[in-house]
């Protein structure tokens, strides 16, 4: 049997944690002396003090701790509860690297002049033949999963791309949503193929649209997309139907975002009269 202390020492957790461990019933000790109030674990217990270690190391919280260590002895549960930590780390992994890059981003500007100059510019996508895929993503940040699914399901039939090749997003939704997006990707293309499970082949119509091409990271399309309102309410235009991104150059070329090139187009209607 082993004191507390060195329970402790030997477990790498502290003692305070074991007795909290104890009140929730995770650890408790083989021995409690009921005159003195010391407590004895059994050198066993060191196997079951790592897994909590462990556990809580990965971010797991008490309640959840006690679940997955009844269900330690079933593999394919213990992995279910596992695969579930690693999605929410991701989440949680790609979230801070937005912030990141808006911080080293917002560094950078420190001191000098914050207000970025875009031009806009009142032009025709052409018409054009392209493979589409469109779905419901947990968050803007998810858009890859959406590229990945319509090429892999598109490998098979060797696309090949039109020229100029438009690779565009277009965002469904009318209001940003912090969660569950409707996003749409197309890549134009040449040929004739045959549509699979989720990628659809069609011809989208010419479309008028108020245009900024820019250089640098996402972070500027809240810049962008003042110009864009600036610019259609002095030129009296009407902005009609979703926005779309054009990626002419982006992750998929190049892991630098001050090398990523945007263009941001919003369809316009008719001139309003004034």
């Amino acid at each position: 049997m082993l004191k507390i202390g060195i329970f402790s020492k030997l477990s790498r957790i502290s003692v305070r944690m074991l007795r909290y461990y104890e009140e929730a019933g995770l650890l408790i000790p083989e021995q409690v002396d009921s005159a003195t109030g010391y407590r004895y674990y059994g050198e066993g217990q060191l196997v079951e003090a790592e897994r909590i270690h462990a556990l809580r190391e990965m971010g797991f919280g008490v309640g959840a701790v006690g679940e997955i260590l009844s269900a330690y002895h079933h593999p394919a549960a213990l992995e279910q509860f596992l695969r579930i930590r690693r999605e929410e780390l991701l989440a949680e992994l790609r979230a801070a690297q937005r912030r990141l890059l808006l911080l080293e981003t917002t560094l950078e500007r420190v001191g000098k002049d914050d207000k970025m100059e875009y031009n806009v510019t009142l032009k025709e996508i052409p018409a054009r033949q392209v493979a589409s895929l469109r779905g419901i993503i947990a968050d803007y940040s998810r858009e890859g999963e959406l590229w990945t699914r319509m090429m892999e399901e598109t490998a098979p039939q060797r696309l090949q791309f039109a020229d100029p090749c438009y690779g565009l997003a277009i965002f469904h939704d009318s209001e940003y949503r912090e969660e569950q997006v409707d996003v749409e990707v197309q890549m134009a293309v040449k040929g004739s193929y045959t549509d699979t499970e989720n990628v659809r082949f069609r011809q989208v119509p010419a479309q008028r649209v108020a245009s900024v091409t820019y250089q640098g990271g996402y972070d500027q399309i809240g810049g962008v997309n003042q110009a864009v309102v600036d610019w259609a309410a002095a030129n009296n235009c009407r902005l009609d139907g979703p926005m779309f991104n054009i990626y002419h150059v982006g992750p998929v070329q190049t892991s630098d975002p001050a090398q990523w090139v945007t263009e941001v187009c919003y369809p316009v209607g008719e001139e309003e009269k004034v």
